[in-house]
């Protein structure tokens, strides 16, 4: 690689991480102050970094465009995007487009709740493998070695007392969410959300995308989340179509959950 070229993208990752002026911009990079002038200089006339009037750099609009270009030529977000926003206006709660890049699950389209509360995510963040319903929906899309193999080289950070602490639990509760074809997410990534995901086929019959609903469990009990699949499932159903496959996905709806007693008042 071209060395102005991987100084330039390095300036770039830098800036978008916050590091925004000449100086800790040079030193980050130990690169001489002119050179770094020079590089963002160029960087700018090209729309990939900005200087406010502070002489402090940020990441210019033409970045922004690029991802989103990147991401619409994504063939399941485009045709996903229509159905992902009535499944929200439906449902009046965030609502998740995920896929693998690589090895890592990605959002890559959100639509946001009506709720003052919200889930916290982002378009273009990584999903935690073994605490999201969208990540074990795609980790059921993989054959027995592949699974095994990512399963145990995923780092198990304990976000709540609920969140699967290993592989073999893991590996389990992703069989389980491919037969019935869904997942949850109860209490495993933040103690306050539950989250129910389903898979979208490919025309091949694979999995192609996961999309998945969030609800803080003050909006909705667990139980009220788990109501919420049939809505789900069409919704996925839907896109599966869209994309050209034609076959039976398995959906399996829970068992009614007990309900609680009622307390009398006084």
């Amino acid at each position: 690689m071209s060395q102005s070229l991987a100084r330039g993208l390095e300036l770039l990752d830098l800036v978008s991480r916050g590091v925004d002026s000449l100086d800790t911009l040079a030193a980050a990079t130990g690169v001489h102050k002119t050179t770094v002038l020079r590089l963002l200089q160029t960087l700018e006339s090209h729309g990939y970094v900005t200087r406010d009037v502070s002489y402090r750099y940020h990441v210019g609009s033409a970045v922004f465009g690029l991802a989103q270009t990147a991401l619409d030529t994504r063939d399941v977000r485009r045709v996903a995007a229509p159905t992902l926003r009535a499944l929200g206006a439906t449902t009046g709660q965030t609502v998740h487009l995920a896929a693998f890049d690589g090895e890592t699950v990605i959002y890559i389209d959100k639509v946001e709740s009506r709720q003052p509360l919200r889930m916290y995510s982002r378009i273009g963040l990584p999903a935690a493998l073994h605490a999201t319903a969208v990540a074990k929906i795609l980790l059921g899309g993989l054959d027995d070695a592949d699974l095994d193999r990512v399963a145990a080289a995923v780092d198990y950070e304990r976000f709540t007392g609920c969140t699967i602490a290993g592989p073999d639990e893991l590996i389990a509760e992703v069989r389980r969410s491919a037969a019935r074809g869904w997942a949850q997410d109860h209490e495993e990534h933040e103690t306050f959300m539950n989250c129910v995901g389903a898979p979208v086929f490919g025309a091949d019959g694979r999995v192609a995308a996961a999309v998945s609903v969030s609800v803080p469990n003050v909006v909705l009990s667990y139980a009220g989340v788990l109501d919420l699949l049939p809505a789900l499932r069409e919704a996925t159903a839907a896109i599966s179509a869209e994309l050209g496959f034609v076959g039976e996905a398995p959906f399996v709806l829970p068992p009614a959950l007990p309900t609680l007693p009622t307390i009398p008042t006084v």
